[in-house]
C-alpha cells in the first residue's frame, strides 16, 4: 500500500443483511452481515477497525450506525440490500433455514483500494458474495492476516433458499489463509467427518493454518497442531444470531498480539457475552476479563 493508506487493525468485509431472525420464542429484526457482528467484536476489545460492504441506500443508516461506533465504513451501494430470513426451529443454534429474497452483489478487491490493515477478516453470507481472486490479492499484501469464514462459499442461494453445495474452489482459497472460521454443520458437510477434531485436521491438510470451528457447545481452535476447546457459558441464548462472526472477530482482534490459546480464551468469551442478547456485542473489555477469569483460568 502507499504512503497515502489509511490504516487499520482490521479491516472487515462482507455485504450487510437486513434479518428477519425466527425463533421459538418469536420473530425479531435485526441489522445483520458477518462483517457487522465481526467488527463490533473488535472495536469493542479495542482495535481500530474499519467495515467495507454493500448494501441499498435506503439502509444507510446502518452505515451511520457503524460509524457512530467509531468504526469507519466504506460501502458500496447496490439496488438492493441482502434480505434474509433466518429460521430457527429449535433451541439447537447449529440448526436453521436460510431464505434470501435479495442480494447486495459482489465485493471486490479494488473496494479496498486504498486502505491497509494487519488483518482483513471476510464474512460473506453466502456463495459470490466474495470470488477466490479476492483472496489471492489480498495475500500479496505484505504480514497481513488473513481470514474467512466458510459459510460464505458452501451456502449457495437456489430460488430463493439458501442450501449446501460442495465448494469447488476450497483448497485454493484455504491456501491463502491465516485462519479459516467455520462451525461444526458446515465442517461435517465438506469434510466428511463428523468429529470436530478430525474436520479441523482436515482442513488445515488443505492449506488453512489455523481453524476457529463453532458449535452448539462451544469453539475449538486448531493450531500449530494442537487442539483447544472452550465451552460457552452463556445465562440465554437470545443473540444466538451472529454467534460466529463476534467469535472469528474476536479471535482474530486477539491473534495479533496472543497466541492461539489466549485468543482463544477472549473469542469464548465475547462469544459466550454476545449471545445472550440480541445485535452486536455491546460489552466493556472489564466484562469480559472478568468472565475469562471466571470460566477460562488455567
Amino acid at each position: 500500500m502507499t504512503e497515502t493508506s489509511t490504516k487499520y487493525d482490521a479491516i472487515f468485509v462482507g455485504n450487510y443483511t437486513k434479518d428477519t431472525i425466527i425463533t421459538p420464542e418469536g420473530t425479531r429484526y435485526a441489522d445483520g452481515g458477518g462483517m457487522n457482528y465481526a467488527a463490533h467484536a473488535a472495536s469493542a476489545l479495542g482495535l481500530k477497525a474499519a467495515v467495507v460492504t454493500r448494501l441499498a441506500k435506503e439502509d444507510e443508516h446502518v452505515v451511520n450506525e457503524i460509524r457512530a461506533h467509531g468504526i469507519d465504513c466504506y460501502p458500496v451501494y447496490s439496488p438492493s440490500s441482502t434480505l434474509m430470513t433466518l429460521e430457527y426451529k429449535t433451541s439447537d443454534v447449529d440448526k436453521r433455514s436460510l431464505y434470501v429474497k435479495a442480494t447486495a452483489g459482489t465485493i471486490r478487491a479494488a473496494d479496498l483500494s486504498g486502505l491497509a490493515a494487519r488483518a482483513i477478516v471476510v464474512s460473506p453470507s453466502l456463495r459470490g458474495e466474495v470470488e477466490a481472486d479476492f483472496f489471492e490479492t489480498q495475500r500479496k499484501r505484505q504480514g497481513v492476516l488473513l481470514s474467512a469464514d466458510v459459510q460464505g462459499f458452501v451456502r449457495v442461494l437456489r430460488g430463493e433458499s439458501l442450501v449446501y453445495e460442495p465448494w469447488p474452489d476450497m483448497e485454493r482459497v484455504l491456501r491463502q489463509l491465516d485462519v479459516l472460521k467455520t462451525d461444526a454443520v458446515e465442517a461435517a458437510y465438506l469434510t466428511g467427518e463428523q468429529d470436530i477434531e478430525n474436520a479441523a485436521r482436515r482442513f488445515a491438510s488443505l492449506g488453512a493454518k489455523e481453524i476457529l470451528l463453532s458449535h452448539s457447545e462451544g469453539i475449538l481452535v486448531h493450531a500449530e497442531g494442537k487442539f483447544y476447546h472452550y465451552l460457552f457459558h452463556a445465562n440465554s441464548m437470545s443473540g444466538r444470531s451472529g454467534r460466529g462472526d463476534t467469535c472469528v472477530g474476536s479471535y482474530v482482534a486477539k491473534r495479533l498480539t496472543l497466541p492461539p490459546y489466549e485468543a482463544g480464551k477472549w473469542s469464548a468469551a465475547t462469544t459466550s457475552l454476545k449471545i445472550e442478547r440480541l445485535g452486536v456485542f455491546n460489552r466493556s473489555v472489564a466484562e469480559v476479563e472478568e468472565f475469562i477469569s471466571r470460566h477460562y483460568a488455567d
